[in-house]
């Protein structure tokens, strides 16, 4: 079933399974160091697992004497000594393990300005383990790159390399570069980092930001010396196999699709039986394809658009939740939807199962019948002849206005809404004068409460100027101007639902 071959970093041979050396041979072969900087990234390599390394004080002695201030720089017979065994130790357990395909990988990279080098390991017991090490020599045009764009291509090349062991798993992504976590949701970025990040969407992977003083094993993969002969030469793949671009997101088939299909190519679903193709048939009598649209003709004679089922929480939040939409109930949050030219087969549901679960509808409370005030008749009249007036506040100041003045028509139940700065007589003649009599007429009578700015003798001369009458509610009765008092309460539960928590607006 298997022939002699590498699989995910494993030598299957007739020996049987044997551990690939190609995963470590970035520190087999990696050569003496010749300069103070190089000594210190072994040390600082070493010194990440120095809990698994027997004596590490006593072997890095030799070492850390070359460290030394005005000290002369000579690599003796005990440096080469405990250089070899801090390689041995780094490339044998219980540094290096075995993957657990029920963890998730994690990968340590970084860049320099000639190399990237990357890791790839698994914490046991909040330990990380190596499994993997890769590094690189960039390339005469890599080299030009910016810094992000060799951050990034160390990401990349860490993808490429240990792509077999992340199919499928989580992976955690450890980078001393803050800007690369912001890449990955950036949308106005250079082509190549764009085709960079649509090459990582197939994999299930989180960017955390590590400091560089934390990152000492990539760290010192990618600051190898320049003129390093043992360091991998071909070019990074920017193209991963199977395919250049899988699948970004699933889209659900619209529920139209069989009817868009069937007006424009005639194609009828094979699985359809004989009672399923007469009623597509007869349904699209009443549906029309404007490409790339489709609209319905309605029971009122209306075309609506037809939107597919991913689209309309877009369309609820836009028609229920928005801050000039009021948060009202499904059949009138419905009856919006429709107004503005949207249809699907299941609105009117869909309308009460977003009101349901509005957060703001569920915390304030909506009016239901048990809430209405008792609606009294005074006078059978006719459009705009009797208004009911009402003032609400004092709210904090916003806008140097403190109270909002409410009418309402006791036939069409048309409400005229104003916000001012006071709450006495002249605001209610300035308001009756300009919005209600200019746009509406003189009204048969003026239902209001006993408050001051109502009864007054500048309004009194204003009402009996226009042949007015003025009706004044029985006090501690509200629901004898019961429309104006159920206007005012449905605008303050408007209020408290789009203000912000601190009600300074």
């Amino acid at each position: 079933m298997v022939k002699e071959g590498i699989v995910l970093g494993h030598l299957i041979s007739k020996r049987g399974v044997e551990v690939d050396k190609a995963k470590l041979e970035v520190i087999e072969k990696l050569p003496e160091s010749t300069t103070v900087k190089g000594i210190r990234s072994v040390l600082r390599h070493a010194g990440f697992y120095r809990r698994f390394i027997k004596d590490f004080s006593k072997i890095s002695k030799s070492l850390c004497l070359l460290l030394q201030h005005d000290q002369k720089f000579y690599f003796s017979e005990d440096c080469r000594n405990a250089f070899l065994t801090f390689k041995k130790s780094l490339v044998t357990a219980p540094v290096i393990v075995n993957p657990d395909w029920e963890k998730p990988f994690e990968i340590m990279c970084d860049a320099s300005d000639w190399v990237v080098g990357a890791v790839l390991g698994q914490r046991k017991e909040k330990v990380f383990h190596f499994i993997y090490y890769a590094s690189k020599t960039l390339n005469e045009a890599q080299i030009n790159y910016t810094t992000t764009e060799k951050e990034l291509l160390a990401v990349i090349f860490a993808f490429e390399r240990f792509r077999s062991y992340l199919m499928g798993t989580k992976v955690i992504v450890h980078t001393n570069h803050v800007a690369i976590k912001y890449l990955i949701s950036k949308k106005d970025a250079k082509p190549r980092l764009i085709r960079w990040v649509l090459l990582l969407q197939e994999f299930d992977l989180e960017i955390v930001d590590r400091k560089g003083v934390d990152n000492q094993v990539a760290d010192h993969l990618s600051r190898l010396e320049k003129h390093d002969k043992e360091l991998e030469k071909r070019d990074i793949t920017e193209t991963f196999p199977d395919e250049r671009l899988l699948v970004l997101k699933h889209y659900e088939t619209p529920w139209f699709a069989d009817i868009a299909n069937f007006l424009v190519c005639g194609i009828i679903p094979p699985e359809f039986n004989k009672q399923q193709i007469q009623k597509l048939r007869h349904d699209s009598k009443f549906y029309l394809w404007d490409d790339p649209f489709l609209f319905k003709s309605c029971a009122d004679q209306v075309f609506r658009r037809c939107i597919p089922e991913i689209e309309v929480p877009t369309v609820f939040k836009n028609y229920h939740a928005s801050n000039y939409r009021g948060h009202f109930g499904g059949q009138r949050t419905a009856a919006k939807v429709l107004q503005y030219g949207f249809h699907w087969p299941t609105l009117f549901k869909d309308a009460q199962d977003f009101v349901k679960t509005c957060n703001e509808c569920q915390r304030t409370g909506s009016i239901s019948q048990k809430n209405e005030m008792p609606l009294n008749g005074i006078l059978e009249v006719e459009l705009f002849d009797v208004w009911g007036i009402d003032f609400m506040g004092p709210f904090p100041i916003s806008e140097n206005c403190q109270y909002i003045l409410v009418a309402v028509d006791y036939v069409s139940k048309w409400v005229e809404v104003v916000a001012c700065k006071s709450n006495d007589a002249k605001t209610v003649i300035k308001f009756l004068q300009k919005q209600i009599f200019t746009r509406f007429g003189t009204p048969r009578a003026l239902i209001s409460d006993e408050g001051t700015h109502f009864i007054n003798h500048l309004l009194k001369d204003v009402l009996e100027k226009y042949n007015i009458k003025h009706r004044v509610a029985t006090a501690y009765h509200p629901q004898t101007n019961g429309l104006a008092e159920l206007s005012n309460r449905e605008i303050k539960g408007i209020l408290e639902k789009v203000v912000k928590p601190h009600r300074k607006d």
